[in-house]
């Protein structure tokens, strides 16, 4: 038996307790989906142990031996580009009595050493020593002593995923068609790519698939975001074009955004289609903050006829593109989910900046990225926490056990609102339900699979 088998075998668990065809049905979801500790379990095995779930930016770790920590659902991962420049996955957790080993966010290490016994690792995740090692009569140089990691990790324009799961799509192959819209968000920015900057962080008393399920709704907007709405427009006067998401007030039910559903949970609301195609259209629109007029002025003195095209950079790209099961970028801003308890949620909101390694900008690009870190104080200060209590008051409310159903027929068996073509994309209205019920057609799937998922000890090397 290989050491991957040995590693494999404790993973296989019964299938279920749960009559996942029962709870899940076209029109509507139980509500035991959100309440129950068991399933939230079987989750981290069935869904965040078998499919490509986010980890981490690889500008987070642009030089050998950089880290950031992060999650693969529950379990705690140290995301490392190590001596030889390959980006791993190690298990956050010291194989000798399970501490965690890697206590900072980030930061650079060639080594991480156990701050309980003193056993210490290179970033390969290979044993590299252990206190008075004549205690011990076994042989150290087998590969069970060292992290477990993640055995398939990739990265996709930046973007780096990992699955525990041996038999699942290649990284590309399970992102499908939801690369064409996040390929359009990075060529936007110069070079095609962004950085990560710094991060509002957020929790909420609810489950993790709240969030998702709101994250393609445009439902909700005009009543749960009018505050946001009011405040973006509170200098509004005259011709002046309205602010941020005042698109939604006029019937968004027969606007020109629409939502598409690409399988594998993956879908995308497009609301680009409310800026007119002309340099300085987006800018137009963006939400007052702080400082954005003086800076506006300067770049307009020093870019002249170019100002335009440089502003809408600093622009919120009107766009929600979601990948399942974990991963949202919204405007400028990136959001990753992390469940912590069946009624307990991380959700973590980064800033991106724009890379200008040609000079595409004019010199402007500081300039540029001093306005969109500007962008995380609307929609991440003022809009998610409008999200985040919706979350709390649903969860509250599901508690209510005899009231079992949660509804999502929205569009359902109204002829004419929704279309699949060839490639089975499905399109419909963005105040339209369809997501919704498509992503738990797929979550269904995956619940009432058993995925053989593993972890790794040997140390390859690219």
């Amino acid at each position: 038996m290989t050491q991957d088998e040995a590693a494999r075998r404790p993973n296989r668990l019964p299938t279920t307790q749960y009559d996942y065809d029962a709870l899940i049905h076209e029109d509507r979801v139980h509500q035991s989906l959100y309440t129950d500790a068991g399933i939230f379990r079987e989750e981290m095995r069935k869904v965040f142990g078998a499919v490509w779930v986010y980890l981490a930016h690889e500008s987070q770790i642009p030089k050998n031996n950089d880290f950031v920590t992060s999650k693969l659902g529950l379990r705690p991962i140290i995301v490392v580009r190590d001596n030889a420049g390959t980006i791993r996955a190690l298990y956050n957790r010291c194989t000798h009595r399970g501490a965690t080993i890697c206590r900072q966010p980030s930061g650079s290490a060639r080594s991480f050493s156990c701050p309980y016994h003193g056993w210490s690792y290179f970033n390969t995740g290979q044993l590299s020593g252990v206190p008075w090692p004549e205690g011990y009569g076994c042989d150290f140089s087998d590969p069970k002593y060292n992290l477990a990691q993640v055995p398939r990790v990739a990265s996709y324009r930046g973007f780096i995923f990992g699955t525990l799961n041996p038999d699942a799509p290649s990284l590309e192959d399970y992102l499908g068609p939801v690369r064409q819209p996040l390929d359009e968000w990075l060529d936007r920015h110069p070079g095609g790519k962004v950085a990560f900057c710094d991060a509002n962080r957020l929790k909420f008393r609810g489950n993790w698939k709240l969030l998702y399920d709101n994250s393609c709704d445009g439902y909700h907007v005009i009543f749960s975001h009018r505050s946001l709405l009011a405040m973006e427009n509170r200098l509004v006067a005259g011709n002046m074009p309205e602010k941020g998401m005042a698109f939604y007030k006029n019937s968004p039910d027969d606007g020109p955004i629409y939502l598409k559903y690409f399988g594998n949970g993956h879908h995308f609301k497009d609301k680009r289609a409310t800026v007119e195609k002309r340099p300085g259209a987006l800018w137009e629109i963006e939400g007052p903050h702080p400082g954005m007029e003086r800076y506006e002025a300067a770049l307009r003195a020093r870019l002249g006829e170019n100002a335009d095209a440089v502003l809408d950079l600093a622009s919120s790209e009107p766009v929600n593109i979601n990948v399942f099961p974990n991963l949202h970028i919204l405007g400028n801003h990136v959001q990753v989910s992390q469940p912590l308890s069946v009624s307990e949620t991380d959700t973590t909101w980064w800033g991106t900046a724009v890379v200008d390694e040609n000079g595409a900008l004019h010199g402007e690009v500081d300039a540029v990225n001093a306005l969109r870190m500007r962008t995380q104080e609307s929609f991440p200060n003022f809009g998610e926490v409008d999200d985040l209590m919706n979350f709390e008051e649903i969860q509250a409310g599901l508690a209510a056990e005899e009231d079992e159903w949660v509804y999502m027929h929205r569009g359902l068996d109204v002829p004419g609102r929704i279309t699949t073509d060839a490639d089975g994309v499905i399109t419909g209205p963005s105040t339209d339900e369809v997501f919704l019920r498509e992503t738990y057609k797929y979550y269904r799937q995956l619940m009432t699979a058993e995925p053989d998922i593993a972890i790794t000890r040997e140390v390859a090397h690219d």
